[in-house]
């Protein structure tokens, strides 16, 4: 398999991958992230409208309650635990790092609700660096693919990691997000209009 070669067929089906969350900084970006878990970006970039006019800065958002700042996010899901999260992250910004988001993957993940995968984002999209999330689209298409035989999102984090130099990362894990959004469905992928077909394992083991 060349990886490569696969990786540029695919850009050339979604050329304009990349984040579709709205941000205007690192610290909004880190919001969309955590309220967009188990929830659409559509729907994340619907609520985030609405509140970063009334709120955008880790002061603002250290000063609210839940009980005002749930009804805003209601609609994402799991809204309890992001608000908890939301507010305590913000407070944890302004004691520890000067209300300034890190960059670091260390420092990141020690904040309430920012798991790997919403640091990798962070890293990659806020801070230009190189970095892998694996959310269930990038896990699903690199199983699929055979890029990676991962159980885990660890495992295929670390396989796409090993398969791929480090400047493609940010390419690979955009691409292979927009590939299971578009093409590669989980319930009805579509495999007759896939580029990749040929070289694909779950086709070829169809």
């Amino acid at each position: 398999m060349n990886a490569l070669k696969i990786l540029e067929k695919l850009k050339k089906t979604h050329p304009n991958a990349g984040c579709e969350l709205n941000y205007s900084s690192p610290f909004e970006l880190l919001i969309a992230v955590i309220l967009s878990a188990q929830c659409t970006d559509k729907r994340v970039n619907m609520i985030t409208k609405e509140l970063f006019k009334l709120y955008n800065k880790p002061e603002q958002f250290a000063e609210l309650t839940l009980e005002e700042l749930v009804p805003i996010i209601y609609s994402c899901g799991f809204f309890n635990n992001k608000g908890k999260n939301i507010i305590e992250m913000s407070k944890q910004l302004l004691n520890r790092y000067n209300g300034e988001v890190p960059s670091n993957m260390e420092e990141l993940v020690s904040l309430p609700g920012v798991g790997r995968k919403t640091a990798s984002v962070v890293r990659s999209v806020a801070f230009k660096l190189p970095a892998m999330p694996v959310d269930t689209h990038v896990f699903r298409v690199s199983r699929r693919i055979g890029f990676s035989n991962g159980s885990t999102v660890s495992d295929v984090e670390h396989d796409l990691c090993e398969l791929f130099n480090d400047k493609y990362w940010n390419d690979v894990h955009h691409t292979l997000i927009f590939h299971g959004r578009y093409i590669c469905k989980a319930q009805s992928p579509k495999c007759k209009e896939c580029i990749i077909k040929n070289e694909c394992k779950y086709f070829n083991n169809k």
